[in-house]
């Protein structure tokens, strides 16, 4: 079977310095700034007060003995246990026994909840602004140009992902618009903002959507619309089901053991 010969497409060699180029510079700089943005934007967390703080941290407590029983005598784990969850049950760690039973308040009305919503707020706006101004720019100055052509072969279902905005059915997948170049330059630059600005950095889009509304940063069992009395109960039910063992059971048998195989 013949081979078809190699499909040669005659560019403009200035298309790389003022197609190529300027899309990457540009969105390096976009993702610096938005960075620096983001950083401005930032509010600093509140303080928690102490009741909040002891409700908290009563409910990680509690995640904790049940994840780390096999370290405690089974008398500690049963006095920790016992403790817990009569507390639990009994409300003793909320913060506000009163509304003990009465639906989370609304999330709107909450001064905590709104500081997170407008810091998530802030971050999508960081990201779909500058997004939306790109996109409008390449459309109306760089639709339609083939810029650069892959040196290595892909399969046909790449075509349509590589040769966005170029309704052609003949031309080799790999070939790469503008459109797509933008698109590999917005999921691929994560590694040069690394470079740029460090290991922890705010440059990466994905983790900033996906940025929790807990307050200070806690995970999202502690967010708004969350009722604390369900988790403490939820909490002193998995404490229950716990079938206590420790890796100190049997210890010196198992030691003696091994000294005799040796």
């Amino acid at each position: 079977m013949a081979q078809l010969p190699p499909q040669t497409i005659h560019r403009d060699p200035q298309l790389f310095y003022w197609i190529l180029l300027p899309i990457t510079a540009v969105m390096i700089l976009t993702g610096v700034l938005r960075y620096y943005a983001t950083v401005l934007m930032q509010t600093p967390p509140k303080k928690l007060d102490q009741k909040s703080m002891k409700e908290q941290r009563s409910l990680l407590h509690g995640i904790a003995v049940r994840g780390n029983y096999h370290v405690l005598s089974e008398p500690s784990f049963r006095s920790r246990r016992d403790y817990l969850t009569n507390a639990y049950e009994t409300g003793a760690f909320l913060k506000d026994l009163e509304r003990r039973g009465q639906p989370p308040p609304n999330p709107m009305t909450d001064p905590g909840a709104m500081d997170g919503m407008m810091g998530m707020m802030k971050n999508n706006m960081a990201m779909m602004i500058p997004n939306t101004l790109i996109m409008s720019w390449i459309n109306a100055f760089f639709s339609g140009f083939v810029i650069i052509k892959l040196p290595f072969p892909i399969t046909i279902k790449f075509k349509s992902m590589l040769q966005a905005g170029v309704a052609t059915k003949e031309m080799d997948p790999r070939w790469m618009s503008s459109i797509s170049w933008y698109f590999l330059c917005y999921f691929g630059l994560q590694f040069v903002f690394n470079f740029l600005l460090g290991n922890e950095n705010a440059a990466n889009q994905m983790a900033q959507q996906m940025a929790g509304m807990g307050p200070q940063g806690a995970p999202q069992m502690f967010g708004p619309g969350v009722d604390p009395d369900k988790q403490f109960k939820a909490e002193a039910e998995n404490l229950a089901v716990v079938e206590h063992y420790s890796v100190l059971d049997n210890v010196e048998n198992r030691l003696l053991a091994g000294i005799k195989s040796t």
